[in-house]
């Protein structure tokens, strides 16, 4: 075999694998999706089924306070998945839309579809507890499948937060924000909506280059309001490090004088006593010292903290 027919080959099996490639991706953008409708009601507003579908906080006739009827009806269609975040750079995941306006007393019907292979939430916070267990509305469902569930909303003016609560999926893009009439302000770091509470910075520098990190002050340079003093001079003025010291004699003192008075004390207080009440009295002397070392220790780091 020459060298020509290898390359034709090799060719051909590049070929055939780029055309495997295509095909499974292609496949897994038009994946099919699922709906789920047959749902066991539990109570509560509470549904699930076998396939990984689920809502919670269903709610279709009850009005919450404040409502006499039903202002509206109204349906959205919201999409999730990871190609809805292109759009907003630093995120993963995102919903079809991240705002949704509505009229207090709506009667809402959310279909949602999430249309990438693992698992994601439509969730609403905030909602009456008294009418929505935990305060929530929640579709949830593993993809690529759609499943439907209908709330009332309130009559106050109000700004609820929805976001996706699998782990990391709200940090990664997955959240928006429902207004009811006027709303209560909004949230921050809503993709597309409101500004980030912590923006991202991709902008390079003005040459291009990456800035070098600002290097230590050297041992010799001062630093901002450091002490002036030389530091011969703050040697001089430090206490003398010789181990006979004023503490070491008092230390001495009290130890040839204060042990007579404590065994004295000792024997006077443990007169009588069995050896379960003995232990019982040390016990709690050692936890009244450990409780007081513990707090002066507290104390310590507390003001070095105050002084940082």
């Amino acid at each position: 075999m020459n060298t020509k027919s290898i390359t034709i080959r090799l060719s051909y099996l590049c070929s055939a694998g780029l055309l495997a490639v295509s095909v499974a991706a292609v496949a897994a953008e038009t994946a099919e999706i699922r709906e789920h409708t047959r749902l066991m009601d539990h109570g509560d507003g509470h549904l699930m089924d076998m396939d990984g579908g689920m809502v919670m906080g269903q709610n279709k006739d009850k009005l919450p306070g404040g409502c006499s009827r039903i202002s509206e009806e109204a349906e959205i269609t919201v999409r999730a998945g990871h190609k809805y975040a292109k759009e907003f750079p630093g995120t993963m995941y995102g919903f079809s839309e991240h705002e949704w306006r509505f009229k207090p007393c709506t009667r809402l019907t959310v279909h949602f579809i999430n249309e990438d292979n693992i698992r994601h939430q439509w969730m609403m916070h905030g909602l009456p507890k008294y009418l929505y267990d935990k305060g929530m509305f929640h579709l949830e469902v593993t993809g690529p499948a759609k499943i439907s569930g209908t709330l009332i909303l309130p009559k106050e003016d109000r700004t609820y937060l929805v976001h996706c609560d699998i782990a990391q999926h709200m940090e990664k893009g997955m959240k928006g924000e429902l207004i009811v009439g006027k709303g209560s302000g909004t949230f921050p770091t809503i993709p597309g909506v409101t500004d980030a509470a912590i923006p991202d910075n991709y902008t390079p520098a003005p040459d291009g280059k990456v800035q070098p990190a600002v290097a230590p002050p050297t041992a010799g340079v001062e630093k901002p309001g450091e002490s002036t003093v030389k530091k011969s001079d703050q040697t001089a003025a430090a206490p003398s490090g010789s181990w006979f010291s004023g503490s070491l004699v008092l230390g001495m003192v009290l130890g040839i004088f204060g042990t007579p008075v404590a065994l004295r004390f000792g024997r006077e207080r443990l007169s009588g006593m069995t050896g379960g009440d003995v232990l019982a009295m040390v016990g709690g002397f050692l936890g009244h010292m450990i409780d007081i070392t513990l707090g002066l220790i507290s104390r310590l780091m507390h003001s070095r903290g105050k002084k940082k």
